[in-house]
This record gives C-alpha cells, structure tokens and sequence, in this order.
C-alpha cells in the first residue's frame, strides 16, 4: 500500500475502454484520497431521467455523446474529486481538452481480451449488445488508444487486483505533484 497521497488540486479522471475498471477502481481511489467520487454515466443516467441504453435506443449514439459532453463539463466544476467516465467520452475533442486542461486525466489501459472476458459476463452495453465483445473492443482499441495515449498518466490494468491499480494510480500522482506538475 502506498503511505505518502499526493497534493491534490484538480478532478482525477479515469478514462479507458469499457471494462477498464474505471468506476471499480475510482471508486476505491476516492476512498483511499479521501474524494468524492462521481461515475459520470450515472449522472448522465440521473439528468435524462433513462438508462444509457435507453437513451441509445430512443435518441441514438449522437444524442447521448451531446449529453455526456454536457454533464462531464458540469462536473469539472474545479473541486477535486474523482470522476469515471464512459468509454467514449475522451473521443469528444472538446470534453477531451477540458478534462486535459482542468483535470489529471488516468488511462486504465487494459488488453482486448481481458476487457472481453471483463464486459463478457453482464450485458447492458448498447455498443456490445448482440455481438461478440472481443472483435467489437479490439476495432475501439485501435480507434480510440491513439487518444487515450494523450492523458497524463498511463497505469496498465490487467488481471491485478484492483488494489494494486489503486496503487499504481496513487504512486503516479505523487511523482506528478512532486515533480511540480498540476494535479
């Protein structure tokens, strides 16, 4: 376990693909910071009054990523906290600058396969529904890994416990804020 927490002064961010552990490990991250922490997919969920598959079904992919963009904007507020966002959310140039500009943006970066045996045993993603996760992640990957590379921080998320994530996380935040980076 990591003793020293980092001098915190902006939101953490947890961005990645579906099945990253992005809520599971924010949430323990929080803990362990002492943060609050706030999954951006529920808040979108509470503000449209619907499911995210429900509002995938009834307005479309456009619609909902509009309504993730707002939201996200909303919770960088400037208070520190820890937020998971949905997997696409960092695909967004505008919400991807805010979150780079404001926040301290954390890539869970987690192999295809791991992340379909991962996302493999509930199935409530409109992006996954009736399709074979491994082929549909390994086509995000190569699309969206080229912009999740731009966060500030990269921790590798594989078979480990998620509590050697949220070290490995911790550890990075407190190289960045003793070399005098934001965050």
């Amino acid at each position: 376990m990591t003793s020293a927490l980092p001098r915190l002064g902006r939101p953490i961010v947890l961005v990645g693909l579906m099945g990253a552990g992005k809520t599971t490990v924010g949430r323990r991250l929080a803990r362990r910071l002492g943060l609050p922490f706030v999954d951006a997919d529920e808040e979108i969920e509470r503000a449209a009054q619907r499911s995210i598959a429900e509002i995938f079904d009834r307005f479309g992919e456009a619609q909902f990523r509009d309504g993730e963009r707002r939201v996200i904007a909303r919770l960088i507020d400037g208070s520190t906290k820890v937020i998971a966002t949905g997997g696409g959310a960092f695909m967004n140039p505008a919400t991807r600058a805010l979150i780079l500009d404001r926040c301290v943006a954390v890539w869970l970066d987690a192999d295809a396969a791991t992340l379909a045996e991962r996302v493999g045993r509930r199935d409530h993603r409109p992006l996954l529904r009736n399709r074979d996760p491994l082929p549909v992640l390994q086509d995000l990957a190569a699309v969206r890994n080229p912009l999740y590379a731009q966060a500030h921080i990269r921790i590798r998320s594989q078979g480990a416990p998620h509590e050697r994530t949220v070290d490995e996380i911790v550890r990075a935040l407190v190289e960045r804020s003793e070399s005098g980076q934001p965050g």
